[in-house]
């Protein structure tokens, strides 16, 4: 595929606000995770939530659409100079030409929680949200595309992808299709998940939420910490001669082995995998680091690792970041981008935080430790529910 620039690019976490609070926390090995204090009767757990967001309304021409993902979101816009590559495309290419491609697994269901929990009846016996909810498009899946796209003012393709934790890598995937078509310039991708009452009890329903901080990769893992985030980044064709951080391939794939297990055999994260290096036209020896899916439940570290160690070679830097900021579901594959990104820039490679004791089904690809190295190609691996799965491979050209 024809390599997209990267013009901008950010995350906010429970690690903080923007590239270089997570930064920092990586290099430190200073984790966001935090006994649960979410909702009226929190499930004993670790979650991430980022500080904040109840303190941050939406302007009052936004409010339309106000609710905590939306909020977080527009947090997120507003950090490492994304409005102003944004603003930079659409003098660049018109506003028509800029596609708005964003992922989210709940979107805004916890103003919807709310809203039913709040229900009034009215003098007619019919029961009906309060006034303050009664705004029908916080209550879609849609809820974050189009507040976006009244947020940012761009009139390309608005798109929400929503196929579980793969949400916000697929948009990189999506958004390169749309140019390679030629049907805008430039696209605004990202994902926003916030915590709510369906994700925490509802994980836990399945059994995949752990007590303790998630320990990914570890052979005394129990289960996931939850977690919420936003990022974004902005891409465009690359010129002729363009240096610097660059989206090189991407992978997709869906085995539909089983609705919240991963193929047992790794069938889909090595279809993807394989998929994401071919489209670059690179060797797997030629991926400095790769951020691993690696959610921590007992069942998707082991196949993953087994995947890996079976297509990369003992060199690779392989390692799961959601024990810094917990699993943001849809929001996953834009922050763990955006840490294969920082790893790009900065050469910091990170290790993998809270975990002791190696899974035996762990390659010598699989490091615990964080390390510094000036690599040319990073990955990131997202995976979903259904089997829905997503690499993305990311390289930096010298000016």
């Amino acid at each position: 595929m024809p390599a997209l620039a990267i013009r901008a690019f950010t995350a906010t976490t429970a690690l903080g606000r923007g590239n270089a609070a997570q930064a920092a926390a990586l290099r430190e090995r200073r984790g966001g995770l935090r006994r649960n204090d979410f909702g009226p009767t929190p499930l004993p757990t670790w979650i991430g939530r980022v500080e904040g967001v109840e303190d941050a309304p939406l302007p009052s021409a936004l409010s339309r659409w106000e609710c905590r993902n939306n909020r977080l979101a527009w947090l997120a816009l507003q950090q490492d100079g994304v409005r102003t590559a944004l603003d930079t495309m659409v003098a660049k290419h018109g506003a028509d030409r800029v596609a708005l491609v964003v992922g989210t697994s709940t979107s805004s269901i916890g103003a919807s929680e709310e809203a039913y929990a709040r229900a009034e009846t009215g003098d007619d016996g019919v029961r009906r949200f309060p006034d303050d909810l009664a705004r029908p498009i916080v209550h879609t899946p849609h809820s974050l595309g189009d507040f976006l796209q009244h947020a940012t003012g761009l009139r390309g393709p608005c798109i929400t992808v929503a196929t579980a934790c793969s949400s916000s890598a697929k948009v990189f995937a999506q958004a390169a299709r749309m140019i390679e078509a030629g049907l805008v310039d430039a696209a605004l991708v990202g994902g926003v998940d916030t915590l709510c009452g369906s994700v925490l009890f509802g994980f836990n329903a399945l059994g995949l939420v752990s007590t303790e901080r998630c320990r990914p990769f570890d052979a005394t893992r129990d289960g996931l910490s939850l977690g919420e985030a936003g990022g974004f980044a902005v891409l465009e064709r690359a010129a002729t001669g363009d240096s610097g951080l660059q989206l090189c391939g991407y992978g997709e794939s869906s085995d539909a082995h089983h609705m919240s297990a991963p193929h047992p055999e790794g069938l889909g994260a090595t279809l993807v995998m394989r998929g994401a290096l071919d489209r670059a036209g690179i060797a797997s020896a030629d991926v400095g680091y790769l951020n691993l899916h690696g959610t921590s439940t007992p069942a998707n570290d082991s196949v993953e690792a087994r995947a890996v160690d079976a297509l990369f070679p003992a060199t690779l830097h392989a390692s799961s970041t959601k024990g810094w900021t917990g699993h943001t579901l849809g929001a996953a594959g834009i922050v763990e981008s955006v840490f294969a990104l920082l790893a790009l820039e900065n050469g910091l490679l990170p290790g993998i935080l809270d975990s002791a004791v190696r899974d035996p089904a762990c390659g010598p690809q699989i490091r615990f430790d964080n390390a510094e190295a000036d690599i040319r190609f990073a990955m990131n691996n997202s995976f979903g529910f259904g089997g829905n799965n997503c690499s993305l491979v990311f390289g930096k050209v010298a000016a």
